[in-house]
């Protein structure tokens, strides 16, 4: 019997990957004025926006749904 397929667009991506992927498409200038948050604006790096992103739920859901607005359709 084969395993249903998951309908989650995110599923098997990481939240590094996520970041990085946003990051090297629009530059971290570009997403820190469209989710206007410290570790976006000041010093950003992929390791201090995960550590942010994991402990705040609200910026994770933006930034996951800029993703798929980004890439979804590729």
């Amino acid at each position: 019997m084969t395993e249903p397929q998951s309908r989650d667009p995110l599923h098997g991506l990481t939240l590094e990957t996520i970041v990085t992927q946003l990051s090297e498409e629009l530059g971290w200038e570009a997403l820190g004025k469209l989710i206007p948050v410290r570790c976006f604006q000041f010093d950003p790096s992929v390791v201090s926006s995960l550590k942010f992103l994991r402990r705040t739920p609200w910026a994770r859901t933006k930034v996951e749904r800029l993703y798929l607005a980004r890439f979804a359709r590729r």
